[in-house]
């Protein structure tokens, strides 16, 4: 059966029209023949939105029981029996009164999708997981029901339903979102004019990252790797030189000139093998620069440094490349044309923007052409020398052997020369020396003899040929002398990989592993650096001075060897990200491209055994403070279990203490009576806020969470603390919502909180007791009078302590404040939707 298509109404706050948006489309779906009905609709008291569901099937909703409060919730198994096409079903988020068959309604959703029906169905931005802290930031609300990104994410359509701030603010005035009496508060609390823009641009972003990730994924899908400039994206190449933060700066300013654009970085690493470590510095500051601007960073390994270019633009939908203009001199660019004026003749529909700056044509005026891939410089040079030594000598022999050997024995033998130069230093100086061995055969064994002029027809092809054959030859030998230099480097590149591998799997320490990788390289030393709150590098006494890297992120050294290794990642030779926090950097000398790129597979293999012997520290850890805690748990239980007879002996022994004289016992032996009575009974109430807390950690502790009535809480509070003639002042307004908590427990913690602000009050400063209301949450304040205790203790006492984990366990919150002459805590709870007032 094919799975059911979901469609989401998205919203930024609630009273934007997301239920009268939903059901507009089940009536539209309804004209045209679809079988629609509704599987739950929350009107909240909406006439509009009440009206519009008239027409349309309304499967009954099923009657649930929690804690003596009777519920209705989606019947899900009667919408499977009935199966239309389509189901509305309102609040995505939404979770389900205990005793449902799922916990989340968005579960109840993905079985009525898997059963082939089709679910439209509405969602708040601010019920998004990962948005949740952001939000609460943003309107100092906590969101308790969340869904996962991924569930939105799966939805085949995303419909945004969109509200001005104002007509919003309008709507809620005239009555059309929330009662009047919620109206006031709402307006001045959750529905401020600035927490309704930052929401609703929270949901215009998250939902243009939907459709980004749709495009994305269209393109790959059909093979499209022209750009679409459906969102600009700005990408300045790097390369290390002084002009790069001239560079970024511009394309900073050309993407803040584009709403909704972004900024890229590109430093291409050659793949010549000719690295230049002193550049290191430069891109790590650059790249510190990119990052305080919002752009991202990124390197990539290529040998033609355009084609690297635009092959990363295409992958990232790069529409515009910003370039620096050549610093390459006049003779030089009429050699070989620059990196930008080849990146522009390869563009295509791609702008690339060259940028002007100091450093502009100052750079050498004449470059000689690289060498081949794998031959390098030095075999460069050694291969033109060699040819510059061998072709005299060899004309030497050869002139004195010219009577026995003629024009065809001299080709002969200066092909062999041009093969040895191919093979030493590749094409290059196999073609040189094939041009000049031609000049120098001609010269001396053709006629007439010491002029370059031919006579003979038969002498002009031999030389052709032989030039023609010396470009083969030579061109197959240095092939044949790059592969297999290739083939030893991959071999050696694989025995490297295959040790550190061995390594790790015999459970080798950091500091081993570093420095098989620092004998691997010929490094100085190396460090394995992570960033995040640790222990810095020790400083030496005398005045603090501010440094250069003041502002950068903090490092610490995890693990290091050699002498004197880095502990930045920018202060060594050689840096190589691993992942966002950790980072290799070593001294010693620059690297080439390819011992970059298997430095990095290293680096990526320590990585993972930094992070496997994190994780199974962190597991022995937890296995250990968990025993620990089973213990701790054991022994409480064990002391209340044992404590409570004796208590309970010693309290009826005071009681028949004081019954003994049957005139009973004097004024002062009665004072003294009830104060042991009171203290024993303290011990007790001790005893028993030990073992709740212990359950309540143990997760032993039964919680039955309904709509409860604060006014029945407080009073049946006030009865526990008895008669003892002091007074707590009470200020609650006329109407309260009812709070989601558990009667029992939300009782014992008014009782503990009230009895330990009478015990530090004095009787002429009453404790107070204030109540308010907010958007869907509801205040509790009780304060004490003066204190003749330090204030910092009371954060630490038993009863505040049991108080505030009981009622974060209700899904409440408790904060205390201290003052200089009082003290303060703060209940804050949910509020519940079926109960608006007392």
């Amino acid at each position: 059966m094919a799975r059911g298509r979901l469609r989401i109404h998205l919203g930024a706050a609630p009273g934007v029209g997301k239920t009268y948006a939903m059901l507009q489309e089940g009536q539209r779906l309804r004209g045209q023949g679809t079988d629609v009905v509704i599987g739950l609709v929350e009107p909240h008291g909406r006439r509009l939105t009440a009206a519009l569901s008239e027409g349309l099937e309304t499967v009954p909703r099923h009657t649930l029981v929690h804690r003596g409060t009777a519920f209705t919730e989606m019947d899900l198994d009667a919408v499977l029996a009935r199966r239309p096409q389509v189901a509305l079903v309102d609040e995505l988020a939404h979770t389900n009164v205990p005793g449902s068959r799922n916990t989340k309604r968005w579960q109840d959703v993905d079985e009525l999708l898997d059963a082939g029906i089709d679910v439209v169905t509405t969602l708040n931005i601010q019920h998004l997981e990962s948005l949740n802290d952001v939000v609460r930031q943003i309107t100092g609300v906590t969101q308790h029901e969340t869904l996962p990104d991924e569930v939105a994410r799966r939805a085949d359509q995303i419909e945004l339903v969109d509200l001005l701030p104002e007509t919003l603010r309008r709507r809620l005035v005239h009555g059309d979102v929330y009662p009047q009496d919620r109206v006031e508060g709402a307006l001045t609390h959750y529905f401020r004019l600035g927490n309704l823009t930052a929401l609703r641009e929270l949901a215009l972003l998250w939902l243009a990252d939907r459709v980004e990730e749709g495009l994305q994924r269209y393109r790959a899908e059909h093979g499209i790797t022209a750009p679409w400039e459906t969102r600009e994206r700005i990408m300045v190449g790097l390369t290390g030189g002084p002009e790069g933060e001239t560079l970024i700066r511009r394309a900073a300013r050309i993407t803040t000139r584009t709403p909704g654009s972004e900024l890229l970085a590109l430093h291409v690493v050659p793949g010549n093998g000719l690295a230049q470590p002193n550049r290191l510095g430069v891109l790590a500051r650059q790249r510190a620069l990119v990052e305080s601007l919002g752009g991202s960073y990124h390197q990539t390994v290529g040998e033609d440094v355009p084609e690297a270019l635009l092959r990363f633009a295409e992958d990232e939908n790069v529409t515009q490349i910003v370039l620096g203009a050549s610093r390459r001199g006049r003779f030089s660019l009429l050699l070989r044309a620059g990196v930008g004026q080849r990146t522009i003749h390869r563009s295509g529909p791609i702008d690339v923007h060259i940028v002007t700056h100091e450093q502009a044509a100052k750079g050498p005026s004449l470059r000689l052409p690289r060498p081949a891939r794998g031959t390098g410089p030095a075999r460069l040079w050694s291969a033109l020398a060699g040819a510059a030594v061998l072709l005299p000598l060899l004309t030497l022999v050869l002139i004195a052997l010219r009577d026995r050997m003629g024009l065809p024995g001299a080709l002969v033998s200066y092909m062999l020369a041009v093969v040895l130069t191919a093979l030493v230093g590749g094409v290059l100086p196999a073609l040189v020396t094939a041009v000049a061995a031609g000049l120098l055969a001609d010269y001396y064994f053709t006629q007439p003899l010491h002029s370059l002029d031919v006579v003979h027809t038969i002498d002009v092809v031999a030389l052709a040929v032989f030039l023609a054959a010396a470009w083969l030859v030579g061109t197959a030998s240095g092939a044949a002398a790059r592969r297999t230099g290739q083939a030893r480097r991959a071999t050696s590149e694989a025995r490297v990989l295959s040790r550190l591998a061995a390594a790790m799997m015999r459970g080798q320490d950091l500091p081993t592993l570093l420095e098989q990788v620092r004998e691997n390289f010929s490094l100085t030393s190396v460090s394995l650096l992570e960033h995040g709150p640790g222990p810095g590098p020790v400083r030496e006494p005398g005045p603090v001075r501010e440094p250069e890297h003041a502002r950068e992120p903090r490092w610490y050294v995890v693990a290091s060897t050699g002498e004197r290794p880095p502990e930045r990642p920018h202060q060594g030779d050689v840096e190589v990200p691993i992942g966002d926090r950790l980072a290799l950097a070593a001294y010693g000398h620059g690297l080439s491209g390819d011992d970059q790129r298997i430095l990095s597979a290293c680096a990526t293999q320590i990585g993972i055994a930094h992070t496997h012997g994190a994780l199974t520290r962190h597991a022995a850890e937890t296995d250990t403070l968990a025993a620990a805690e089973r213990t701790r748990a054991s022994l409480l239980l064990t002391a209340s279990h044992d404590l409570r007879a004796p208590l309970r002996s010693a309290e009826d022994a005071l009681v028949r203490l004081r019954d003994l004289r049957p005139t009973g016992p004097s004024r002062e032996a009665s004072r003294l009576l009830a104060a042991a009575r009171s203290a024993v009974r303290r011990a007790a109430q001790l005893v028993t806020d030990l073992d709740d807390l212990s359950r309540l950690h143990a997760g032993a502790l039964d919680l039955y969470l309904r709509p409860v009535d604060l006014d029945e809480a407080l009073t049946a509070a006030l009865d526990d603390l008895g008669t003892s003639g002091r007074t707590i002042a009470l200020h609650l307004p006329e109407q309260l919502p009812y709070v989601i908590a558990d009667a029992a427990l939300l009782t014992r913690v008014l009782t503990a909180l009230g009895a330990d602000a009478l015990r530090h009050s004095t009787p002429d400063t009453p404790p107070t007791l204030t109540a308010g209301a907010r958007p869907e949450r509801l205040t509790v304040r009780i304060t004490d009078g003066t204190t003749s205790e330090p204030n910092g203790s009371r954060a630490d006492t038993l009863p505040l302590r049991l108080s505030r984990d009981l009622t974060e366990a209700m899904g409440g919150t408790l904060d205390h404040t201290t003052g200089t002459r009082a003290f303060a805590v703060t209940l804050t709870f949910p509020t519940s939707t079926h109960h608006a007032g007392r």
